[in-house]
């Protein structure tokens, strides 16, 4: 084979030119990412039921969908979240590499299959299914820049004019809305109702009798009588827009032949469709929006892509919005994917600098060098056939490989250039001579590096995903360097090498660096020397440095992944159970203050939600997303984000009237927004609620005691308070009122 290239050098380049155009090509279109996608995928099913408690939740809707979740390819897991603002979430989990399309299409049949036998409030609202991830990619907040517009008009704003352009931007999967768009408000009196003898039935009868869209159908359509000479469309009843609109909806005429409208048994006005979220950044109201990346897209250019989207958009803002970007995880990717590339040129400048140290021939260094881009391009090109990313595991894997893959050129050099010095042969003719003798030794040497590395690719669960992008990496590289040894090197060698004298310089610096290379060589045949007959002494020494490495390998503390700096913090806010949004307000107030003026250094923005946290939602919950200044801007050790995280601790949990609590991102976001794990238990006994509640509180408890744990707290809502209403039935039919109209009307 290498006979065959020697022949034909402008064949070997063509292949090594191709290889690079492949290379390049795919650094284009490859995904870049701080980590592959490592979670296993997941789908979530989403519902919502207003004004149900969460037991009726959970009768009615959950235990009915989980139960038609069966027979899906790849299944893993379910777990599904009932919450008494109404919402409700199910997520299914499959196992790694599970394709999140089919899983998506799989749970959208067997949905099919439950919906009939939903609520109708439930149906008519609609459940949907997507693919999810378990964190967000950036959070984009709309705010005035006078603190004059609230919430609700700034979320109605991000609702009809934001949410659709960047749900639509490239790569961007699911967006979560902190705000509401506006809805028409109408607030019934109970006494109104009852003095002119009108139940809420009634009233929403009307309503949806007169705020339609009717089609009436044309005059002159075909097939048209002789003789018509216009063409024109009817309308009729169409769409109430305005709040006068409304206060003119008819509902019935009194005994006395007066007539009453929907303006005189009720307040009508325009508010938000939801008060859950309130949304403020920096202390001024605002409305935010959270992105998540779609499966397999990359992230660097999605951010990039919703950035000039906004960028966009904010032309058309009215006077006194803008927008801003609270929360955004890509800059840390960026410097992240950076400091690798630079760590690899740095790689490389260093290995042909060592390179020419030691060969101390210009052209014989050359070869080498050629070597090393055509293998890292191509490696890049393996990459984008096998469908993964560019991100921290498959760089790393590349700037180990950096070392590796001159090996095999080298070897091809040192051996041409010996064949010619020893047998005074031309470059054809050496180089010719030595891939006879090492085309052996150099696939060797791939199939024991390959073998190392080859194993890791077969582990399983998301440590497989890890480590099987980092082997195929380094595998591949290795594979292309034997190629590009056996092709374009030999060829190279033929071509470039001359018939030169071979000896060790013995002036200047080569000279200077020949002797100490042969005294430090000296040194350690003598120390050899010297220990082969005292072996057994050695031995010893060698036993205890095993010992002391074993001994440090278990006192080092481990982890899935090193907790890094990436720039942000979130916070939780969680109140008793039962607590007002009212209550709620004052302690992200101080929450704010706390980070705005102590870190005032280290914090460049704080945007607050409430009604939403990572336990549930609810009007005791908020969250908090911390952005901290730029990494340059805080380079003491007490100012990365685990720091101050621990110092907001101390501050922020020692208040009594709400558990406040701040952490750092964890260093692989797709397994959750925060270190740590969760453990849940399971009513294999059919015990009920209560004995499940105690269970956990124990279990809490005896957590708590653990010195390896941390900020042990239950994942979850606390029961919220409820108020049973009892109805008197047989009163109920006496007064003439059927079991249907209390139900609707408390509905």
């Amino acid at each position: 084979m290498a006979k065959f290239f020697i022949n034909r050098p402008i064949f070997a380049w063509v292949i090594a030119i191709v290889i690079m155009l492949a290379g390049a090509l795919s650094i284009l279109n490859l995904p870049i990412s701080q980590y592959p996608q490592i979670a296993p995928p997941q789908v979530n099913i989403s519902a919502t039921y207003p004004g149900a408690s969460a037991k009726t939740i959970e009768d009615t809707v959950v235990q009915i969908i989980e139960q038609k979740m069966t027979g899906l390819d790849g299944y893993l897991y379910m777990s599904s979240t009932s919450e008494s603002s109404g919402s409700i979430s199910i997520t299914l989990t499959f196992e790694a590499g599970t394709d999140p399309d089919m899983a998506q299409v799989q749970v959208q049949n067997r949905l099919s299959q439950a919906q009939s036998s939903l609520p109708e409030v439930v149906q008519r609202l609609g459940v949907t299914v997507m693919k999810t991830t378990a964190s967000f990619l950036k959070v984009v907040a709309l705010t005035s820049k006078s603190g004059k517009i609230n919430e609700a008009e700034l979320g109605d704003y991000l609702v009809s004019n934001v949410q659709e352009p960047l749900s639509r931007v490239e790569g961007v999967g699911e967006v979560e809305i902190f705000g509401s768009a506006f809805a028409m408000r109408i607030w019934l009196n109970p006494e109104k109702l009852h003095q002119y003898g009108l139940t809420p039935a009634e009233v929403k009868a009307a309503i949806q009798a007169q705020n339609v869209q009717v089609s009436s159908g044309q005059v002159g359509g075909l097939p048209a009588v002789k003789g018509t000479e216009l063409n024109a469309t009817i309308t009729s009843s169409s769409l109430l827009e305005t709040i006068q609109d409304f206060e003119g909806i008819f509902l019935k005429t009194t005994d006395s032949g007066a007539q009453v409208y929907l303006k005189d048994v009720a307040r009508i006005e325009k508010g938000p469709e939801n008060y859950m979220a309130t949304g403020f950044y920096n202390g001024k109201p605002a409305a935010a929006m959270a992105i998540k990346l779609a499966s397999g897209s990359n992230a660097l250019l999605t951010s990039d892509l919703v950035n000039k989207k906004m960028d966009e958009l904010s032309q058309y803002f009215p006077e006194d919005y803008e927008y801003v970007i609270p929360f955004d995880t890509t800059p840390f990717v960026k410097i992240s994917i950076q400091g690798v590339v630079q760590t690899l040129m740095e790689a490389i400048v260093l290995v042909v600098l060592v390179m020419y140290l030691f060969l101390q021939n210009l052209r014989a260094t050359l070869i080498p060098t050629i070597a090393v881009p055509v293998v890292v391009l191509g490696t890049f090109g393996v990459l984008g056939v096998l469908g993964y990313s560019i991100n921290m595991l498959t760089m790393f894997a590349m700037v180990l490989a950096i070392g590796l893959l001159v090996d095999d050129a080298i070897v091809v050099v040192e051996n041409v250039e010996r064949v010619m010095h020893e047998e005074k042969l031309s470059p054809h003719d050496a180089t010719e001579k030595s891939m006879g003798q090492i085309t052996g030794a150099l696939v060797g040497i791939a199939m024991v590096l390959s073998a190392v590395f080859i194993p890791m690719a077969f582990f399983g669960g998301s440590t497989g995903v890890i480590y099987r992008q980092f082997s195929v990496t380094i595998v591949a590289a290795m594979g292309l360097s034997v190629l590009v040894a056996l092709t374009l090197t030999p060829a190279l060698c033929a071509t470039i090498l001359k018939p030169v004298h071979k000896e060790k310089a013995k002036r200047g610096f080569f000279g200077w660096f020949n002797r100490m290379f042969n005294k430090g060589a000296d040194g350690a045949t003598k120390a050899v020397d010297y220990m082969t007959p005292r072996w057994a002494r050695f031995m010893v020494i060698y036993g205890l440095l095993i010992a002391v490495m074993v001994f440090g390998f278990t006192k080092v503390p481990t982890a899935f992944m090193p907790d890094e700096d990436q720039g942000s913090l979130m916070v939780q806010v969680t109140l008793p159970a039962g607590a007002t949004q009212e209550t709620t307000l004052p302690v992200i107030q101080r929450m704010q203050e706390y980070f705005m003026k102590t870190e005032k250094d280290n914090v460049e923005s704080v945007m607050a939600v409430t009604g939403f946290s990572l336990s549930g939602t609810g009007q005791n919950t908020a969250m908090a997303f911390v952005k901290l200044k730029d990494w340059k801007e805080r380079p003491n050790l007490d100012q990365k984000a685990q720091n101050i995280a621990m110092r907001a601790n101390r501050v922020l949990m020692s208040w009594k009237d709400a558990m406040v609590f701040g952490f750092a991102l964890p260093a692989v976001p797709e397994l959750g927004m925060a270190d740590g794990f969760d453990v849940f238990l399971q009513d294999l006994a059919g015990a009920g609620h209560e004995k499940l509640t105690e269970a956990r509180n124990q279990l809490l408890a005896a957590a708590r005691q653990s010195p390896v744990l941390y900020n042990v707290r239950p994942n979850g809502q606390e029961d919220m308070p409820q108020l049973k209403v009892d109805i008197d039935f047989k009163k109920a039919a006496a007064l003439g009122v059927s079991v249907e109209a209390i139900n609707d009307a408390l509905s």
